[in-house]
């Protein structure tokens, strides 16, 4: 064979090979992309992770992949906080292209941001980020709503509580609003149970929020888990911070027998429902 007949045969090879490798990425990319999001909704965000990987190196996939990879590191930042997770959260983040993304994927963008922002003390900026998408996150699925309603929640409290206490009222106002509407869409809403309740109380209005408490007792059997988590919280919520609260407002000589009346109907009341 002639030097540039081997030549040109070789330079085919290498193409042909090189055409080979793309192509495998290619296909290796959704393939390793399904499973990475298959994996962060089974809670195995070190996997995910990892599974992501290989679509991150592929074109077509890279931003679904960095936005998997941001989102399982600020769950395992949630598990054991550790600010190198957040710096790479970020990275990821910055790497996501929007224009390749679907709508769903760009919902879900934000909501890692506005998570992300809430573990920088970021409260306010994470619930303004958040409050546009929490109605539209209903679109991925009723568990990635409640995580967002959630966060939403959350991140308004907390910014409240840096704020003096006469300031705090308006924003559990809007906390408490948005979830009796959530609870008139969705009744089963295990998020909107609990923080129509905590928003109540922390807006001074422990009528309703004694009132909620025991309505969501009740409600919660409605949800996947029949209520376990959220009478968990409820109960929580009732014995250390609503009946207190309901009773410090009594002359002190009657706080100590209405707490342990109040405290008796509401024992009674989970013994019967």
């Amino acid at each position: 064979m002639a030097p540039s007949t081997w030549l040109r045969a070789g330079v085919r090879a290498v193409t042909l090979l090189l055409m080979a490798v793309t192509s495998v990425a290619a296909a290796r990319g959704p393939d390793s992309l399904t499973a990475a999001r298959r994996l962060y909704n089974q809670g195995q965000f070190d996997q995910a992770l990892e599974a992501a990987r290989p679509a991150a190196n592929n074109p077509s996939t890279m931003s679904s992949a960095r936005l998997v990879m941001g989102r399982s590191r600020l769950e395992r930042y949630r598990q054991a906080p550790g600010a190198r997770e957040l710096d790479d959260a970020r990275g990821d983040f910055h790497a996501v292209d929007p224009r390749a993304l679907n709508s769903s994927e760009r919902i879900e963008l934000q909501v890692g941001l506005g998570e992300l922002l809430y573990f920088e003390d970021r409260f306010g900026v994470a619930a303004e980020l958040l409050d546009p998408v929490v109605d539209v996150s209903a679109t991925l699925g009723p568990e990635a709503h409640e995580r967002a309603l959630d966060w939403w929640a959350t991140a308004l409290d907390r910014q409240a509580q840096a704020q003096p206490p006469a300031e705090r009222p308006p924003a559990y106002v809007r906390i408490t609003e948005r979830m009796a509407q959530e609870l008139r869409r969705d009744p089963t809403s295990a998020p909107a149970s609990y923080w129509l309740t905590a928003s109540a109380r922390a807006a001074g209005d422990l009528d309703r929020a004694w009132a909620a408490a025991w309505a969501g007792w009740i409600r919660a059997t409605l949800g996947r888990d029949r209520g376990v988590a959220l009478r968990a919280d409820l109960d929580k919520l009732v014995t250390q911070a609503i009946i207190p609260d309901r009773a410090g407002r009594l002359p002190a000589r009657d706080r100590r027998q209405a707490t342990a009346t109040m405290t008796a109907d509401w024992e009674a009341f989970k013994k019967i429902w």
